[in-house]
């Protein structure tokens, strides 16, 4: 009798033990649940030559940046799948491999045509969706678009109450612009299956996005206590509830959630969310004009010089220049932004010079040169989508261009990009700054 994960598609596996604990890994894993790795590890214990699970936890290394380990885990799968696997297995395989190896435009290409033949393999699907996923992180300008049409493309192969495919299609959907129909796609897939940490933050951006931020917080209270520490997404969603403190001026609050789940310290979070989490937060709080205590800009630099030491990785290399300007190594800034420079000039650089861009803006304004960041920074402005990530990870550079107009006396140009913000997200920031323009 065949063996079949969730979603029907079959396992190559005689063990019924190891499918089992296949199929409960995976789905902690889709779900950014605690587990996952000790329920692939059991499933590879049950049968040694378990392609899928020995590739699935390769996935896990990855997400969790351990590249060595995630290398050495899809080598085992690739052999295997040589060995004995199906075509279904051999193209899963070759497509995580891809990726785990930094080909992304070619683990992007070989996902899309997997999921023509396979669009139930939920594995790789979810590769290209998600702020991190290969698509956010192609340098596409239309990433959000190309995720919704990836999932309404393959829609009809998934149930009406598939709790994964709900998240993502609704995440998708909100984050493309279309907020009250991705709510309602995400709201059913967690109310489906609310130990789904992917749920609680699609519903979050959801929330936020719709100008509902105090709506986000209640959610996140009452949600992330039962979502254990090591969850990879438990400091990122607690940062999500301390940006909406601080949108209405709780910096008391914000720091408390600051202190206690999203800092370096503290933080058991994927590397990547860790960094942008820590920096967009104090940038947001020296930028609405509170004292960001003594300590906190010099811990989060020294967290991540050694996990983004090389320039090339667009999304964090932003965040980097935003705590080397704020911790005033000015000489980093300026070798990242060469770096950058240098593979944008040689097509590198899939995001393209809207990166070095972003690092030199940063410098700017954390001098204090508010016309200086202006000048680098409008140019490229409807070009910072391209580094990838979330709008609401986005927001930050956005606000850096609209106070340095504020600073640098454009205010014309400050309230039209106000105006612009209006007709996307009610925010009661957005109010008070143009109360301060009216003044």
């Amino acid at each position: 009798m065949a063996r079949l994960d969730r979603l029907g598609l079959p396992l190559s596996t005689t063990s019924d033990l190891a499918a089992g604990r296949y199929r409960e890994g995976v789905d902690l894993l889709l779900s950014a649940w605690p587990g996952a790795a000790e329920a692939l590890e059991q499933a590879v214990a049950a049968d040694p030559d378990f392609t899928l699970a020995h590739a699935a936890r390769a996935r896990l290394h990855a997400i969790r940046a351990e590249p060595a380990e995630a290398r050495a885990r899809i080598a085992a799968a690739t052999d295997l799948a040589a060995r004995h696997g199906t075509e279904r297995e051999r193209s899963h395989v070759e497509t995580l491999s891809l990726a785990i190896h930094g080909q992304p435009a070619r683990a992007l290409e070989q996902a899309l045509a997997h999921l023509e033949n396979w669009p139930r393999d939920a594995l790789i699907l979810s590769l290209p969706l998600g702020a991190f996923g290969l698509f956010a992180f192609s340098g596409m300008a239309d990433h959000d678009q190309a995720r919704v049409d990836l999932c309404e493309r393959h829609a009809r192969h998934y149930e009406a109450d598939d709790w994964w495919f709900l998240t993502y299609r609704g995440w998708s959907h909100a984050e493309n612009g279309a907020i009250g129909r991705g709510r309602d796609l995400v709201q059913r897939g967690f109310d489906l299956r609310r130990e789904n940490a992917n749920a609680a933050h699609a519903l979050s951006h959801a929330l936020y996005e719709a100008g509902a931020g105090e709506a986000a917080e209640r959610l996140i209270e009452g949600w992330l206590p039962g979502y254990g520490r090591s969850g990879p997404l438990h400091g990122h969603i607690a940062w999500h509830a301390a940006l909406g403190a601080l949108e209405r001026d709780d910096t008391e609050r914000a720091l408390a959630l600051y202190a206690e789940h999203v800092q370096p310290s503290v933080s058991a979070g994927m590397p990547v969310n860790v960094v942008s989490d820590t920096a967009s937060f104090l940038w947001r709080l020296q930028a609405y004009g509170h004292a960001v205590p003594a300590g906190l800009w010099q811990a989060a630099a020294d967290y991540a010089r050694p996990v983004f030491p090389q320039a090339g990785f667009a999304f964090a290399d932003a965040h980097m220049a935003i705590l080397e300007a704020a911790t005033g190594d000015r000489e980093a800034v300026g070798r990242r932004a060469a770096a950058l420079a240098e593979l944008a000039g040689a097509g590198s650089l899939a995001a393209g010079p809207v990166v070095p861009a972003i690092c030199r803006a940063a410098l700017a304004f954390a001098e204090s040169d508010y016309a200086g960041c202006a000048r680098i920074l409008e140019p490229v402005a409807a070009e910072v989508v391209r580094i990838g990530g979330s709008g609401a990870q986005r927001e930050m550079l956005e606000d850096m261009l609209l106070l340095a107009h504020m600073r640098g006396g454009e205010a014309a140009k400050a309230r039209a990009l106000l105006d612009r913000r209006l007709h996307r997200r009610p925010s009661p920031r957005d109010a008070r700054w143009r109360g301060m323009l009216a003044a």
